[in-house]
């Protein structure tokens, strides 16, 4: 893959699996948080409403409060004992004037500078939250009388355990609660497809009869696979083979520094790959394809070279939480500083790789307060072991990324070239998203803290087919991890996607249950008729071991 930019870069070393490369270039944070105390008007005017909002809360007359969905001011001694009370009330007052700094600095530099600087006081922010503190929380001072100091003790185990084996940030799942194979990824298929790439899995079908046309899911190379096959109930997987589609599912290998050099043109063409696979064993002459965040954009890259090379064999294209025009700001932008480009760059000539624990902190730290500071009270304050959930395990068990690869990310973060005609190449072709012209179906999460929902919805005025929109409730992965029975999910569906989102969605209507079935009502027209099932897999592509794999769970074949 070539983007086409003017960045030099800067010649130098770089040790594979060491530096932490995915965090926010230090110098450019630096110089948002400076630029915040330049703003002298600002910073006058911030200083005097904190001064009196403080000396309200002395004398008992601030109306401050956390927000309702704040978790962290729960116990009824933040509103009941007068002291915790204004220590409550006085965080919340210096919170709230660094968020005002900050949003007058969006008006004064630019975008990826201010958010440099939101991601650094934010999270300075977070920790400065007195439920951080024994002292100052009354759940724990509460918890070490209950316990006669035995929470204390098992906090500070917890903590040598998370500095030994977690990398400093606190667990947050079991790790003796799940296992892959055990009662995670455990819908009931094989493995028809592997090379050095990735393993291409089939799902037995569990209907008499399935659509004709079959349904490819490219995940995103960030992470496992499995988060689109959790616990069962709660599978992706799992509902769209009870739908009576042919799935199939590709299941990235772990990069190790080998692998460092693999770029966009290495997945996109796995994926290609995995299209013919699909096409063979099935008897389609096409397939419809659904991509996951990057997933979608590696996937778009192929759609684009297929219609410039009069190539149809892929019929649809669904995007899930998929981000192709990163021109609004967005925490993630925070990510695409020059020094830190630059240095992924002399790490990708190097052949390294970005470790999943990097990869992990870096994801981790845009969301301190649910990600890092929950589980510090839970298991260091409070003394609890992490909680058993199937998405925080998934969320421990991270993959590497090439350094390559992670290198051209990080171009696209900062020069969005993917909304201009040729600004970048993939398989020897120049990208063009307006010359996809198959249909799309398109979703958002309308809390999403990685790839906001208006970026995703300008993927449909950027595709030339017929396009459909839905935005579903909850964050990111919380919104794809969406099985339908849970009384809280909903989504909104309308007409025809325009160039106003917020036009879209006052026209919108709002439905309870989740996306997947709308996305299913969507596609099952689109998947021909239906066909008696068959076993998986075909005399070429016979199976070669049983679903999950074994790229999963970082084996290679003997």
């Amino acid at each position: 893959m070539t983007v086409r930019s003017e960045t030099t870069d800067v010649a130098g070393e770089a040790v594979a699996g060491g530096e932490d490369v995915t965090l926010p270039d230090v110098s450019e944070v630096v110089g948002g948080i400076t630029a915040v105390l330049s703003q002298g008007r600002s910073l006058r005017r911030e200083g005097v409403e904190l001064a009196k909002e403080l000396g309200r809360i002395s004398v008992g007359r601030s109306e401050i409060a956390p927000h309702p969905a704040d978790k962290r001011f729960k116990d009824a001694a933040w509103e009941n004992n007068p002291v915790f009370h204004r220590i409550e009330q006085s965080y919340l007052a210096g919170a709230q004037a660094i968020q005002n700094l900050l949003d007058d600095l969006e008006t004064s530099v630019d975008e990826k500078k201010a958010e440099s600087a939101r991601f650094a006081l934010t999270l300075l922010t977070s920790a400065a939250a007195p439920t951080n503190f024994l002292a100052t929380n009354p759940s724990a001072l509460k918890k070490l009388i209950d316990t006669g100091g035995q929470s204390v003790v098992r906090g500070a185990r917890n903590f040598v355990h998370d500095m030994r084996h977690n990398g400093g940030l606190p667990s947050m799942s079991d790790p003796d609660a799940f296992e892959v194979g055990r009662n995670l990824a455990v819908t009931p298929g094989v493995v028809v497809g592997r090379d050095e790439v990735g393993e291409l899995l089939q799902y037995a079908a569990t209907t008499e009869t399935v659509y004709q046309r079959p349904v490819l899911v490219v995940p995103p190379p960030i992470g496992r696979f499995y988060f689109l096959d959790l616990s069962p109930g709660r599978s992706f997987a799992e509902f769209v083979v009870g739908q009576g589609m042919q799935t199939f599912m590709l299941s990235w290998r772990n990069p190790t520094v080998e692998q460092g050099d693999w770029t966009l043109d290495t997945y996109a063409a796995r994926v290609s790959r995995a299209i013919d696979t699909v096409r063979e064993i099935t008897g389609a002459d096409d397939v419809n394809v659904i991509g996951f965040c990057a997933g979608g954009m590696i996937t778009t890259a192929l759609l684009s070279h297929l219609a410039a090379t009069g190539d149809n064999r892929i019929h649809s294209m669904s995007y899930a939480v998929t981000m192709l025009d990163f021109g609004a700001r967005s925490p993630i932008t925070a990510f695409a500083g020059r020094g830190l480009l630059a240095f992924a760059k002399r790490r990708s000539s190097k052949k390294g790789i970005i470790t999943s624990r990097q990869m992990g902190s870096a994801f981790t730290l845009l969301r301190p307060d649910d990600l890092v500071f929950n589980y510090w009270v839970n298991n260091y304050l409070m003394g609890e072991k992490p909680p058993a959930f199937d998405v925080l395990a998934w969320n421990a068990d991270g993959t590497n990324l090439p350094g390559a690869l992670h290198g051209q990310f990080l171009e696209i973060f900062r020069d969005n070239p993917l909304i201009h005609a040729g600004g970048i190449e993939v398989l020897g072709t120049p990208v063009d998203v307006s010359t996809v012209k198959v249909p799309t179906f398109v979703t958002g999460a309308v809390s999403d803290h990685l790839t906001p929902w208006k970026s995703c919805y300008q993927t449909t005025q950027l595709v030339s087919g017929e396009s459909t929109f839905v935005l579903s409730y909850s964050g990111h992965i919380a919104s794809l991890v969406n099985p339908p029975g849970n009384p809280k999910a909903h989504y909104w569906t309308g007409g025809e996607p325009g160039a106003d989102p917020d036009a879209w969605l006052a026209g919108a209507e709002r439905k309870s249950g989740s996306w997947w079935e709308a996305w299913m009502e969507w596609l099952g027209p689109k998947s021909g008729d239906r066909q008696d099932a068959a076993a998986p897999g075909s005399e070429t592509h016979p199976a070669l071991g049983h679903a999950p794999g074994l790229y999963v769970r970082d084996e290679l074949p003997a």
